[in-house]
């Protein structure tokens, strides 16, 4: 029998931004920290990758974090308590590396917070002091700062415009407290150019950092060559051989081109959805 993925709930946590808790239990029983899955709302949408934000093994279900930024996002979150999706694959990619360090930090920009949620509290079980760092354009697109706080011994915000947290950057406040703290490591998830100016501040301080990359992707397992990404001169792939690199030599130049090659489609797909979803 083929396995629904019903949707249990569906909350939305920010502008355009839905949580969603699914049904799928075989991904709920594997998933750790740091692993994705790959994601059809219906049997003829495209695949897209989602980071596993959450799972519950006794319960069966794993929780999704989902920004509609194109036609399949905008499509998933459109979907309601008691809807399915067409297919959930994973868990995918290889975990986060969890050790006791010491004092971890974790920078998040924007949904970004969705991945670093279950590394930091990976990290805290395994006996870490964690520090959670979060920034948004403005106030309402913090998201996830409640569970941060359960789970990091400090959490910092800050805002673009300055109507939550401290206004300014995720950098500034990372450079505060690898200036205030002995951090041992750190680890960063969201935009593009945000996690190359992180990589730029714990360079400084020869401070191991790792990246969780966010490429192109559409099978997850390394046969369509999509998510390739140049991590020390060499061609890997995230969905295999991450989504976790070393931020230091990641080549982000490339990352952020390939990521922009179907930025006019995404905008075309995204205004065909919103007409068919309000038609």
């Amino acid at each position: 029998m083929t396995p629904r993925f019903t949707i249990h709930e569906t909350i939305e946590v920010g502008p355009d931004i839905a949580r969603l808790v699914v049904d799928a239990p075989r991904v709920a029983r594997h998933a750790r920290a740091g692993q994705f899955v790959i994601v059809r709302p219906s049997g003829d949408s495209e695949r897209i990758p989602l980071t596993i934000c959450d799972s519950n093994p006794d319960s069966g279900t794993i929780t999704l974090v989902v920004q509609a930024i194109g036609g399949t996002t905008t499509q998933i979150n459109a979907m309601q308590a008691g809807d399915a999706l067409s297919d959930v694959l994973g868990p995918l990619g290889l975990p986060t590396e969890i050790e006791r360090f010491g004092t971890c930090v974790v920078v998040a920009g924007g949904v970004g917070a969705a991945i670093v949620l279950p590394v930091a509290k990976a990290l805290a079980e395994a006996g870490n002091r964690v520090i959670g760092i979060i920034g948004a354009r403005d106030a309402d697109h913090l998201i996830l700062v409640d569970e941060m706080d359960e789970v990091c011994d400090e959490v910092f915000l800050t805002t673009e415009d300055g109507s939550a947290g401290v206004q300014g950057f995720v950098t500034d406040a990372l450079a505060s407290v690898v200036d205030s703290h002995d951090v041992d490591r750190v680890l960063t998830a969201g935009p593009i150019p945000m996690m190359r100016a992180v990589a730029d501040v714990t360079r400084a301080y020869e401070l191991p950092t790792i990246a969780s990359l966010n490429p192109i992707m559409v099978d997850g397992t390394g046969m369509c060559g999509g998510c390739r990404v140049t991590v020390g001169g060499e061609t890997l792939f995230a969905c295999i051989d991450g989504p976790e690199f070393d931020a230091h030599i990641v080549d982000f130049v490339s990352l952020q081109k390939r990521n922009e090659a179907y930025h006019t489609f995404e905008a075309c797909r995204l205004r065909d959805t919103r007409e068919e979803l309000d038609a």
